[in-house]
């Protein structure tokens, strides 16, 4: 009877050995730098946002909060919205490749991967982006942009790589 399961639980399981693995690296790598603020990661997104800001005419800087673990972004002389580690999107990532590895198909595997995960990266930045526009010229959408549009951007955008993946890749014949 556990044989018709094979295939699946097999699936699971390289699902949440390497979801641990990726959770416990990441978690390691934010207890190495705690006492310097917010995580290099995260800071190499906020001076992205930053940047994308003034081109687009939204004179942006941002203030450090070493203590609280944070950076604040200050849009037109105002602050607007803080960047903290949850922002940078890297649970979402970890979760997303240890779904597409756990239908692991060789190297392709890592070339998609890599591929999404700047795609991802470049979603995020522009989320945040247009969060910081909104609260800063429409601070009365603030909470809802915040709390349903735009956690819906990166999360629509790894639905529609994981239905990528598995559609034109993970059950693709190998003879055909």
């Amino acid at each position: 009877m556990l044989k018709d399961f094979k295939p699946v639980l097999g699936i699971l399981l390289r699902f949440i050995i390497i979801y641990l693995v990726l959770l416990f690296a990441y978690q390691f790598y934010l207890t190495s730098f705690k006492a310097q603020g917010l995580d290099p990661y995260s800071r190499i997104i906020a001076d992205h946002v930053m940047f994308i800001q003034n081109k687009m005419n939204f004179p942006t800087h941002l203030f450090d909060d070493v203590p609280n673990e944070q950076v604040g972004y200050i849009v037109k002389n105002q602050y607007v919205t803080r960047m903290v580690e949850g922002c940078n999107a890297v649970s979402v990532i970890i979760l997303f490749m240890s779904f597409i590895f756990a239908f692991y198909k060789g190297i392709k595997t890592f070339v998609f991967v890599a591929a999404s995960i700047i795609a991802l990266y470049v979603m995020n930045v522009l989320r945040i982006v247009g969060l910081n526009i909104v609260t800063s010229d429409h601070p009365q959408y603030s909470k809802m942009s915040h709390d349903y549009l735009f956690p819906a951007v990166i999360y629509g955008s790894v639905v529609l790589l994981w239905l990528v993946w598995i559609k034109f890749f993970a059950l693709k014949n190998e003879n055909s």
